[in-house]
Formats: C-alpha cells, structure tokens, sequence
C-alpha cells in the first residue's frame, strides 16, 4: 500500500511540475496508456500461465 501512496504522489508532483512549466505532460494518450498497462499485465499472466501448464518438469 505504501508503494502505491509513494506512486500516486510521485505522479502528481511531476504532473504539477511540468504543468507549472509549461511542458507537455510525460504520459501517454489516456486510452493508449490504459491499453498499453493491461497488456504488459496480460502478457505477464499469460507466461506465468504457460509455464505452469506446459513446462512443468
């Protein structure tokens, strides 16, 4: 839970900062970004998945 909090902070002090400068915010289009996490979760799971299923010795 604290790395979440230490996260979430960290997200809104560099979104502050680059707002403040005047500097296009470092993230994806929100809808890329979402995709972009689900898949990289999704491909995470789906090795983890294979392994357990077909390559177990």
């Amino acid at each position: 839970m604290k790395e979440l909090i230490l996260s979430l902070i960290a997200g809104l002090v560099i979104g502050v900062a680059f707002k403040l400068l005047k500097l296009p915010l470092p993230a994806p289009p929100v809808l890329a970004g979402v995709l972009g996490i689900v898949g990289v979760y999704s491909g995470g799971v789906l090795v983890d998945w294979i392994s357990k299923t077909f390559l177990q010795a």
